[in-house]
């Protein structure tokens, strides 16, 4: 995996975000399990509700298109260093339990986490299939 590709295709993404109330642009880029590279920015809706986060996006494009895992995601933001918010996490872990996820200012400059280090003791598929198990054990 090439990190700073990843990192150059999160800020090309960054350059699309429509932010017209918070002027915060945020660009993502993830790698999937077959090394295609899907891309997302955040978009802002009026009402704030339906407003979509940059890595969902890609996350969604990605899926939308048939891939289920993630193996890295690169985020890039106006900040000095962007992190996903608790929902893109949560989204990242559905699909990326032991993915990477780069944060970044630029191409020479970024951390890189394991999703347990941003998200520790997640919830995730697994946890409603035991659910499931101990519910036929109690019946």
């Amino acid at each position: 995996m090439d990190i700073k590709e990843l990192i150059k295709k999160a800020l090309e993404a960054q350059k699309k975000a429509y932010v017209p109330y918070s002027n915060f642009h945020v660009g993502s880029a993830l790698l999937t399990e077959n090394d295609e590279i899907f891309t997302g920015c955040n978009i802002e809706i009026a009402s704030y509700s339906p407003t979509l986060c940059a890595e969902r996006t890609a996350i969604f494009k990605a899926i939308s298109e048939g891939h289920k895992k993630i193996k890295a995601i690169a985020v890039v933001g106006d900040a000095d260093f962007t992190y996903p918010c608790g929902v893109c996490r949560q989204v990242i872990r559905e699909f990326g339990k032991d993915a990477i996820i780069i944060i970044a200012n630029s191409e020479d400059e970024y951390r890189e986490y394991k999703l347990e280090e941003l998200l520790p003791h997640s919830f995730g598929p697994e946890d409603l299939a035991e659910a499931d198990t101990r519910s036929e054990k109690n019946v």
